[in-house]
């Protein structure tokens, strides 16, 4: 771009050998040759290379100030753009004049040369960002979140901002963070209950687990949204994966049933292992060496297989006669926990799973359905190494069905008469599915853990930064 100075990433790969460039950026790593020199790696943050400076001892500034850089300074360098003798790389900026913009405490700074490990490095969060795994996962989180715009604009989908703050609970599991102005503890308490009617919003508001309530109305108006936002659940769970606040992708489709609804997510999930393939080749093979062996390859092979589809009941049964002893044995009517999705995926299908018609006692209320009476038009589509990574359903269009299963939940109709006036109002077949984006970027860049792929992540105990 004109009006920008160039990225580190274009000097590498764009700019002509025996041109003049400035550089900007962070001092990596500085080593002092023999030969009266410092050779510098110099990184903005924008490819997993960093650009090598060759800084000659002629410098006006060398022993003054270019001898004592450290990790972590940041620097302009103008120079010439040569040929570079060095392995692994094919050129380097050769000096003429190097400006100090900020300089760092080599004795406070946390990172340094090496290696350090993850958990590390979530200690540090606010500078865990200038490390090259992290910084790369920041990439492939960037570009994923572009795929993910492009896939569904090219297919006519509206992007729908829906609300943060929410009167209702979408799921129905109660896990809700409140959102009041309210000092609870010293507000007049009638009848011993908080009077709500005194607080902001004029009754008792929440962050919200989903949007996707509000996109079925505007799917009934557009035929086609998608939501991508943040979303809050307050479940107090301490495993590598979840997260109190994490970001959703929720299309809504008017005039669609389970099985185009089925077909989407399969397209969506094989577009955007496509472009991460095509365009976070380096960040990629850096996962594969050091945190992800056999990355690109399972990537590949998601591409490679499609969808093998089985009921609720088919995977039950495969589960409990599979002869495997598991933590929580399989049975129908029991929700399938993490053990279950990934034996499925990755010792009987060897490949990504679509599971649908889950019984309705375990599902939320909105899911459609099925003319057995007990099961639902849901599906949860797992892959191999990671689990659930979307789950979707059929919506219930029917009034009268959804007000039955609404009370059958215990679910305070008055919040949910502006849902069920969906249904009054010209209802149609409609369906969606939600897909976490944590979720997404795990399976892409090979990281164990959700809350290393988040910049800044939201935990039980934790909400630092």
């Amino acid at each position: 771009m004109a009006d920008l100075p160039p990225r580190i990433a274009e000097i590498l790969t764009e700019a002509p050998l025996g041109s003049v460039v400035t550089a900007r950026g962070w001092v990596r790593t500085r080593r002092d040759s023999k030969a009266g020199l410092s050779f510098i790696e110099l990184t903005d943050g924008s490819a997993v290379r960093a650009l090598q400076v060759v800084a000659p001892a002629s410098l006006p500034n060398y022993r003054q100030e270019v001898s004592r850089l450290g990790a972590g300074c940041s620097l302009e360098v103008e120079g010439a753009l040569t040929a570079s003798p060095g392995q692994g790389q094919d050129r380097e900026l050769v000096a003429s004049s190097i400006r100090v913009l900020g300089w760092t405490d080599p004795a406070r700074y946390p990172l340094q040369k090496k290696r350090h490990s993850l958990e590390f490095l979530r200690s540090v969060a606010h500078l865990r960002g200038r490390s090259n795994s992290l910084a790369a996962v920041a990439r492939v989180r960037s570009r994923l979140a572009a795929l993910v715009h492009r896939f569904f604009q090219e297919r006519g989908f509206f992007l729908l901002h829906t609300p943060i703050i929410s009167t209702s609970d979408c799921e129905g599991a109660g896990e809700l963070f409140q959102v009041t102005t309210l000092d609870l503890a010293g507000h007049p308490r009638p009848d011993g209950q908080v009077d709500y009617s005194q607080d902001f919003f004029g009754r008792r508001a929440f962050l919200t687990v989903s949007g996707q309530l509000e996109a079925e109305a505007y799917c009934l108006a557009l035929s086609r949204v998608y939501t991508f936002g943040p979303t809050f659940r307050a479940e107090n769970s301490h495993t590598s994966r979840h997260l109190a606040e994490f970001w959703m992708v929720e299309p809504e489709m008017a005039f669609c049933d389970l099985a185009a609804d089925i077909d989407l997510a399969e397209a969506f999930l094989a577009e955007l292992f496509r472009g991460a393939l095509a365009a976070c080749a380096e960040e990629l093979e850096l996962f594969e060496r050091f945190l992800a062996p056999g990355l690109t390859e399972r990537l590949n092979s998601f591409l490679a297989r499609p969808l093998t589809r089985l009921s609720y009941t088919e995977a039950v049964d495969l589960l409990a006669t599979s002869g495997q002893t598991f933590q929580f044995p399989a049975a129908w009517g029991a929700d399938l926990k993490a053990e279950h999705e990934r034996f499925l995926t990755e010792e009987i299908v060897h490949g990504p799973v679509a599971v649908t018609d889950y019984p309705a006692a375990i599902k939320p209320f909105y899911m459609r359905l099925n003319d057995d009476g007990r099961t639902v038009a849901a599906v949860d589509i797992l892959l191999p190494g990671i689990g659930e990574i979307i789950g979707g359903s059929q919506r219930e269009e029917r009034l009268p069905v959804l007000e039955a299963r609404l009370a059958a939940q215990g679910l305070p109709r008055p919040e949910y008469e502006w849902y069920l006036d969906l249904r009054r109002f010209g209802s149609v077949p409609h369906a969606g599915f939600g897909l976490g984006f944590e979720r997404l970027v795990q399976v892409v860049t090979g990281m164990t853990n959700i809350r290393d792929v988040i910049p800044f992540p939201r935990v039980p105990g934790t909400a630092g930064f």
